[in-house]
């Protein structure tokens, strides 16, 4: 059995991206843990908010309840405060993941990762996907972490197929609805996600997709997660029920399947 670490930016983050490798990797007994880079401050206020509650125990509270449907056995924050998007005021606090030291970053999560004597390590791609400043440090720390860990973990990047989004958006924009272009600009002006003929995992999640809609609807009180679960089922399915993933250093093409499995391996 293998141990992964998945680095997500913000509680929530990992509903929408990687809960599917993380409910396959459960149910086949290996150990999953969930390092979140920031605290997620800067997300949406609830309106249900407890007295004296705040908006990170709140996303801690979820997190929690994600970790117990994705079979998650660890989760590890490394302290730093949620940067916003580009342009925000809160890029410049003190604290904030996106301008936060590289080499101490890294060593934090290496540390996480020496703890676990992690087999697999999973990040974000160059641009975090969209280019959120949280999202790209976190490639570039996970990246440094993997290189500075005691024993190197295979390294893979999560990351969204930019041609799939693309047939996606098309099929939107023909049946009448309104749909972001993953070509145009993202955060930090570069298109979304990845050229399919870049990738190199495919997983389709076939009957993890309900859970994986499970795990995701543990972060209600955010609104870009209230606005994918307002998706009939059938909906989400097709925009959620397969992940992508890059593995630097592995050849070139896409393979459909699952990463752990030595044979597609």
């Amino acid at each position: 059995m293998s141990t992964l670490v998945f680095v997500h930016a913000h509680p929530d983050d990992e509903g929408s991206g990687t809960a599917g490798a993380m409910l396959r990797a459960t149910r086949e007994g290996h150990r999953v843990v969930v390092v979140y880079a920031t605290n997620g401050d800067h997300g949406a206020v609830p309106d249900d908010l407890a007295p004296g509650e705040t908006v990170v125990q709140r996303r801690r509270a979820e997190a929690e309840a994600s970790a117990r449907v994705t079979g998650a056995a660890r989760l590890v924050w490394l302290g730093y405060a949620d940067s916003g998007m580009t342009g925000w005021e809160q890029n410049a606090a003190d604290g904030a993941f996106a301008r936060a030291d590289l080499e101490q970053a890294a060593r934090r999560l290496a540390d996480v990762l020496d703890e676990e004597d992690a087999d697999v390590v999973v990040g974000y791609d160059w641009h975090g996907g969209y280019g959120h400043p949280d999202h790209v440090m976190v490639h570039r720390v996970t990246k440094r972490a993997a290189e500075l860990a005691r024993r190197a973990p295979r390294y893979l990047e999560a990351t969204m197929n930019r041609d799939r989004m693309r047939a996606l958006h098309a099929m939107a924009v023909e049946a009448g609805m309104d749909g972001f272009d993953p070509d145009g600009a993202g955060d930090d002006g570069n298109p979304m996600g990845t050229p399919e003929a870049e990738l190199h995992w495919r997983l389709e999640l076939g009957d993890d997709v309900p859970r994986k809609r499970e795990a995701l609807a543990c972060h209600a009180s955010q609104t870009d997660v209230a606005m994918m679960l307002q998706m009939p089922p059938a909906v989400f399915a097709i925009a959620f029920g397969e992940e992508f993933y890059l593995e630097p250093g592995r050849p070139e093409g896409m393979v459909t399947g699952w990463f752990l499995d030595p044979a597609a391996a």
